[in-house]
């Protein structure tokens, strides 16, 4: 199957007018200019790597839109497949935290969180996108040794993140913003808030336990089974480091621009929200994912909420990259793939498997179409208009 009259990113540059043929789930071929009798006319669209995001966060929701509202869980998990292949997403980690204390309440227990993972990973072979997870775990989660054994032994995480979210450090380092945050959103006094944080960081250390030994232990087990490890809003030169040391390869969303850099001067790949990238700014006051993109700091793009933002968060970018679009793009596909070990797609190249975004770049950017292994998962029926059918099959 040809696709032709694509404007086609590349790893390293932009065909402005090219061709790709498909066989076999797999790209066979790229020529430069267009070819005759092509099965699809993409008439100057883009042709883009399909989107690997390593950190979704949308699973929880989708299983429970709403407070105690829980829906049945093969019909959240299809919303959800349904949600990243429209937003061009192929290859999506759904990142799933254990940390009952968490304001998600029971969203995040073991036995929930547990249960969601385990009907992801059945339910793989009936979705459109290729689904994996992406398993966190606080540091002083009591049992998150325990757990991490009992998911991997079964071979249910893909990726796994170590995250602490104590006030007073990492996203919440700022506690008198975190306090008038509560006040905000959950209407108590500034005293009582206070109080609530300061209990947060009580019961923070009294349950980790010996969290050295843990993090060792956990370290162990997911280099022995290969699974790659990230940190998780990494704050100081001194997090990064012990990061380091514990095997992480990824720094997801570090929160100042020294750690940024510490981690990029480790070997670290950096991982920042799109909607961060989209908006200019974190929802948390954090690093902005723009100033680490041009301080030549940012190394992946992850849909973290939004999965929808990953487009125009690409198109943002491409303005100011140094390698433009091409540039851009690799933040959400060769690069996530390099750091996660899928050695067969992320780039437009021959051999590669034909997981493909079919976009425009009008406005803030739309997704047109997506295909996984050559196989179309989502289309909004504009390149439906533009098949042009051979003439023995007219």
């Amino acid at each position: 199957m040809w696709l032709s009259d694509f404007r086609v990113v590349l790893p390293e540059t932009v065909l402005e007018r090219g061709a790709v043929r498909i066989e076999e789930g797999r790209i066979a071929e790229i020529r430069e200019g267009t070819v005759a009798n092509p099965e699809i006319d993409g008439a100057g669209l883009l042709l883009m790597p399909g989107f690997i995001d390593m950190h979704g966060d949308m699973i929880e929701r989708e299983v429970e839109p709403r407070p105690n509202v829980k829906m049945p869980m093969e019909l959240g998990l299809r919303d959800l497949d349904r949600r990243l292949a429209v937003a061009g997403v192929t290859t999506g980690y759904a990142a799933v935290s254990f940390n009952p204390k968490s304001v998600h309440g029971h969203l995040r227990s073991h036995s929930h969180s547990s249960e969601m993972l385990r009907a992801l990973k059945q339910m793989r072979g009936t979705l459109k996108v290729d689904h994996r997870v992406h398993a966190r775990f606080e540091i002083n989660y009591p049992n998150a040794l325990e757990v991490v054994e009992e998911l991997i032994a079964e071979g249910t995480v893909d990726l796994l993140s170590l995250t602490d979210h104590t006030p007073g450090q990492g996203q919440y380092r700022d506690i008198e913003a975190l306090t008038r945050k509560i006040v905000e959103t959950e209407g108590l006094s500034p005293a009582e808030a206070a109080m609530r944080v300061q209990d947060r960081i009580t019961e923070k250390r009294e349950a980790g336990g010996d969290t050295g030994a843990t993090l060792g232990a956990i370290s162990s087990i997911c280099a022995a089974h290969g699974i790659a490890l990230a940190s998780h809003d990494d704050d100081t030169p001194d997090k990064v480091a012990l990061m380091k040391t514990l095997g992480a390869v990824i720094s997801e969303f570090p929160v100042t621009l020294v750690a940024a850099q510490a981690a990029r001067d480790r070997g670290l790949l950096t991982a920042m929200g799109a909607p961060n990238a989209l908006r200019g700014e974190s929802y948390s006051g954090n690093l902005s994912a723009r100033d680490a993109h041009a301080a030549g700091l940012l190394d992946i793009l992850a849909a973290d909420y939004h999965p929808s933002a990953l487009l125009p968060a690409v198109l943002i970018l491409a303005a100011a990259d140094p390698a433009g679009l091409a540039g851009a793009a690799r933040l959400a596909t060769a690069n996530p793939a390099r750091a996660l070990g899928l050695t067969d797609r992320g780039e437009i190249a021959v051999g590669r498997r034909a997981d493909l975004v079919v976009a425009d770049d009008r406005g803030v950017g739309h997704v047109r179409a997506t295909f996984r292994s050559g196989a179309p998962v989502f289309t909004d029926g504009t390149l439906a208009a533009r098949v042009v059918l051979r003439p023995e099959e007219a």
